[in-house]
């Protein structure tokens, strides 16, 4: 599988990259032997970049990928995890919550998420990953979601990540988001090696083009694209479907309907093309699929192995459904 270099750093990811919050238990629970099964299957696709989160089911996600991971070859693949949100104990004696889910984990709350973008929490939180993890260093670190937290996060948690790459506890640092504006602003202001921007950079949704993209490729940086599928609308758009992981507004889902029609008059399955989609830009490093399954995992192998005829594109412009990219002389 083709690796890309994340801006000028010495990591490189494989085009297709294993997305492990579903095997932290993402809306419902996963078992350890499927969620090492996932990780397997990843494996033998040639999948070498694999990220996660302690936000991911409260560490479980960190745990098991780790786990799946310890006999492989250490320098074969990518692990990218993530800073924002420390895990502090509950107090003996609080109870756990009972809702059956944990911000959408269904995990047992033995932990309390709380908001850190600090130095020392920026560097507690990656001691705390390596030791679930099971690992010495970290790939790639992003900040996760500092939406609400940006002149901390600009201010305190940026450098503290730029001190840690200048140590090679991380080899590259970055910031994952679903919006475009603070990302751009990050390319723009620091110097981060990659950005990973969820959603923003699909069939549907093409902002990331008016700015973030164009910003990434003068400035030598690499972006990861997560969310291909906006959260299900583009797997399969029906009444029902969800869009950032709410009921699907009936514009969105008409305008999947009519994507769809596109590409299967062409003989391609939507899915193939939503994941395709996004690689053909420059900047544009890997595509993140959330994978529970070793099925989840063939599946998405297969779909990017998929021919697209150019003829997809030509049509999906013809019909307005795609966004021409001014920096890219294919439209793509």
């Amino acid at each position: 599988m083709r690796r890309n270099r994340l801006g000028s750093s010495a990591v490189e990811v494989t085009e297709l990259s294993f997305g492990a919050a579903g095997i932290g238990n993402l809306f419902h629970e996963v078992d350890a032997a499927q969620a090492a099964a996932a990780v397997d299957a990843a494996w033998d696709e040639g999948v070498r970049y694999f990220d996660t989160a302690p936000h991911y089911g409260l560490g479980l996600s960190e745990r098991r990928l780790g786990e799946a991971l310890r006999h492989r070859p250490r320098d074969a693949y990518v692990l990218s995890t993530k800073v924002g949100r420390v895990l502090d104990p509950l107090p003996a004696g609080e109870p756990a919550p009972d809702d059956g889910l944990s911000e959408g984990f269904a995990v047992t709350a033995t932990h309390r998420r709380r908001w850190d973008f600090s130095s020392d929490g920026v560097r507690r939180s990656i001691e705390d990953s390596l030791e679930r993890l099971g690992l010495d260093r970290i790939d790639v670190a992003y900040l996760h979601d500092p939406d609400d937290h940006a002149e901390e996060a600009f201010r305190t948690a940026y450098p503290a990540l730029e001190k840690l790459r200048a140590e090679g506890v991380v080899g590259a640092i970055g910031v994952g988001m679903n919006q475009t504006a603070m990302l751009t602003r990050f390319l723009r202001d620091t110097d981060v090696d990659t950005v990973l921007c969820a959603g923003r950079y699909t069939l549907l949704d093409q902002s990331a083009l008016a700015e973030l993209l164009p910003e990434a490729v003068a400035r030598g940086r690499a972006v990861v694209i997560g969310g291909v599928f906006n959260s299900g609308l583009l797997a399969d758009p029906r009444p029902g479907s969800t869009y950032d992981y709410a009921a699907a507004p009936m514009t969105l889902l008409d305008r999947a309907l009519r994507i769809k029609a596109v590409t299967e008059a062409h003989g391609v399955p939507l899915r193939a093309a939503a994941l395709r989609y996004p690689l053909a830009h420059p900047a544009v490093a890997s595509v993140l699929v959330g994978t529970r399954s070793p099925d989840e995992m063939h599946d998405a192998a297969d779909l990017l192995s998929r021919d697209i005829p150019d003829a997809v594109w030509d049509d999906l412009r013809a019909e307005g459904l795609l966004t021409e990219d001014p920096h890219d002389e294919d439209g793509r």
